[in-house]
């Protein structure tokens, strides 16, 4: 990063420090948007504008697309089970850069830090060996912010007040693709997977690059798929790729339920209409001890599926000596 870092108010400043989970949202190739909720565990520097979130050599395709596009955004959309108390929406854009390689210093902190939010970790003798790589295998996802969009309450609606560049234009609709914009997904089914799910998030690529994540509604659906609506003015006109997220947690992030979805957004007027073309679920049950016994088998199998298939050195490749790719610069303000 270049430049005076980003400041923001302390309002935002406690919910980037307090919210237990966030929407973060990355693009495709094809110039949609992908949005997934994970625990960033109060990873936030105000010293250097910087937010950021761990995660793991399992889940490649998710740290393969952020090096190849750094635009990415983290929607603090819920005040649930968290520390913070403040009422607004905050949504942080930036490029991110990739620390696959992270010190023992900086993995000790967020193990620190993450009790707070999670619970006490296991340890013993069985324990440490289950966990080892889910602790200390993380991959840290470090963005400096370059803007931050805040609105007085969770629905993101009221005036909105931005931090950085202004607001860009809304983005021109996009080519449908070559498979066409109908759903590719059974709707009525899918609707009742979302239904248990109370946070609902969908994300678009902004006409400036950087991802835009917005709380939505679903009113109902049919065989075109799921009628949606969004705070006021803030979906582009025509049709675009994008990416939907419903998720559920309990507190400590103990049964976890969550659907991603990639699909098609289709805006006139007042109306929007998604018709989804991928769907991707989990559920964890909603027992600590289980959970937690999961993420350390997911995390070993993951870790050493990418060490055998060449997963980690085409990571590392990519992410080159400063968690960027090779011979591409930091986004500019």
């Amino acid at each position: 990063m270049t430049g005076r870092p980003l400041s923001w108010s302390d309002e935002a400043h406690e919910v980037m420090a307090g919210d237990l989970t966030v929407a973060v949202a990355y693009l495709t190739p094809a110039g949609g948007a992908v949005v997934t909720s994970v625990s960033p565990v109060g990873i936030v520097d105000r010293a250097t504008g910087r937010v950021g979130f761990t995660t793991s050599l399992g889940f490649p395709k998710k740290l393969e697309r952020i090096l190849h596009d750094t635009h990415v955004a983290v929607a603090y959309h819920t005040r649930l089970h968290g520390f913070a108390t403040h009422d607004g929406y905050v949504l942080a854009q930036g490029s991110a850069s990739v620390d696959l390689s992270p010190s023992a210093q900086r993995l000790a902190r967020v193990m620190d830090a993450s009790e707070d939010f999670l619970g006490r970790a296991k340890r013993g003798t069985v324990w440490d060996w289950l966990l080892r790589e889910y602790h200390q295998e993380r991959v840290f996802v470090d963005i400096d912010v370059a803007r931050l969009a805040t609105w007085p309450d969770l629905s993101a609606r009221g005036p909105m007040t931005v931090a950085g560049p202004s607001w860009p234009r809304p983005p021109d609709p996009q080519r449908p693709p070559a498979k066409g914009t109908a759903p590719r997904v059974g709707v009525p089914g899918l609707a009742r997977q979302i239904a248990p799910l109370p946070h609902r998030l969908l994300a678009y690529r902004g006409a400036d690059g950087h991802p835009v994540v917005l709380p939505v509604r679903v009113t109902g659906h049919d065989e075109d798929g799921l009628r949606l609506t969004a705070p006021p003015g803030l979906l582009p006109p025509g049709g675009r790729r994008a990416g939907f997220l419903a998720h559920a947690f309990g507190p400590r992030c103990v049964g976890l339920s969550m659907r991603t979805l990639t699909g098609w957004l289709t805006v006139h007027g007042d109306e929007a209409r998604y018709a989804p073309h991928t769907s991707r679920g989990m559920t964890a049950p909603a027992n600590r001890t289980v959970q937690t016994l999961a993420n350390g088998l997911l995390a070993k199998r993951g870790v050493r599926r990418a060490r055998r298939d060449g997963t980690a050195a085409r990571l590392r490749h990519l992410a080159g000596p400063t968690g960027q790719p090779p011979g591409r610069a930091g986004l500019p303000r």
